[in-house]
């Protein structure tokens, strides 16, 4: 499949975001995680959404890519603020992801 690489660290990275947000709900501090939760869903959405135009083969997603790109650091920056076990699997995955996309775009 084209793309192959890419379209796995985007899923990955949409699942980790997906667990985190819910596991944050859980936290004691919830307020603290507002942000958290937010941005892990935020990037969730758009990594999945990519990964299912890279999946069809579309070609005009440089500036989807690019903008996955972008949240995905802020997502890792937001959850490398926070203990939580979750929070640190989600900013490596995160970090990965935006690896990948750059990587892409070269």
């Amino acid at each position: 499949m084209k793309n192959e690489k890419l379209i796995k660290a985007l899923n990955n990275c949409a699942a980790h975001c997906n667990y985190c947000a819910n596991a944050c709900l859980d936290e004691d501090n919830i307020q603290m995680m507002v942000d958290c939760i937010r941005t892990d869903r935020a990037c969730a959405e758009i990594c999945s959404a990519t990964a299912k135009l890279l999946a069809a083969n579309y070609s005009d997603v440089k500036e989807m890519v690019e903008y996955c790109h972008r949240i995905c650091k802020k997502c890792a920056e937001e959850c490398a603020k926070h203990d939580a076990q979750h929070c640190k699997d989600c900013a490596e995955a995160c970090k990965k992801c935006a690896e990948a996309c750059e990587a892409f775009l070269a």
